[in-house]
């Protein structure tokens, strides 16, 4: 694993799967920027982080609001003296039939999943051109393909892959690649939540009959980040149990 010493900003890393992937790439030798739009968790991981000797900082931001972004990533660069990485893993879900669903479901939903992405990876793609070299990765779901209940969600991560594929082609000459992770049930807080009845039905759909860990969207994550994954660019890599081979 070659990213030693590079600089990862991780939007939405004070709990969940960014949380995970922080600690991945801090263990490995990045640098780490904490991001979240709750001051108390981010202070809480950049704790926890430090402790463990980690270099960290975090960065409350809202990734909705591009001067939002535009200080979050100059205060990582001036920090750190570049930026090397981007984990667009912020994201939230309004579901439910499309008669119930109102236009502040769709909003808030298509904001903070795809206007974040685009907002980040517009702001800190030129500090990797800078150094011809980055990494930006795009956490979209399985739902991406589709599913009932879902109208916002899959047309923001439907999205995200869209925009993942025009970062390929647009940034690949400039020594960056983009790609893109499709997670699909992983154990994370918000499925302990769900009730036990939608966790059977969701369970019943999986191939492989068992959830998915949040280091298993860490790893994926990990191997687009590698100095060695510089030929890899425009992807979708589903950790999804087999989910994403019928939709439904």
């Amino acid at each position: 694993m070659s990213i030693k010493n590079r600089v990862a900003l991780i939007t939405g890393s004070a709990s969940g799967m960014g949380k995970q992937t922080a600690m991945r790439m801090a263990e490995n030798g990045a640098k780490i920027v904490i991001n979240d739009i709750v001051s108390e968790k981010v202070d809480e991981t950049v704790k926890e982080f430090e402790k463990a000797g980690f270099d960290v900082i975090g960065k409350v931001a809202d990734i909705c609001n591009k001067s939002s972004v535009e200080n979050m990533v100059k205060e990582t660069v001036d920090t750190f003296g570049g930026l090397d990485i981007l984990v667009n893993n912020a994201g939230m879900e309004r579901a439910g039939a499309l008669r119930k669903l109102s236009e502040q479901d769709w909003d808030i939903t298509l904001n903070v999943n795809l206007k974040g992405a685009f907002l980040c990876s517009q702001v800190a793609h030129n500090h990797m051109v800078e150094k011809k070299h980055g990494r930006i990765i795009n956490i979209a779901s399985r739902a991406w393909l589709g599913g009932p209940g879902q109208a916002p969600y899959s047309s923001a991560k439907a999205g995200m892959v869209g925009l993942t594929r025009t970062l390929a082609l647009e940034l690949g000459g400039k020594g960056i690649t983009s790609n893109c992770i499709a997670p699909g049930l992983i154990h994370t807080p918000l499925w302990d939540e769900l009730p036990e009845k939608n966790k059977k039905f969701l369970l019943s759909k999986q191939p492989t009959g068992k959830l998915g860990d949040v280091d298993d969207v860490a790893n994926a994550i990990l191997f687009f980040a590698d100095d060695d994954a510089g030929f890899i660019t425009g992807q979708v890599l589903y950790t999804c149990g087999g989910r994403s081979l019928f939709s439904g």
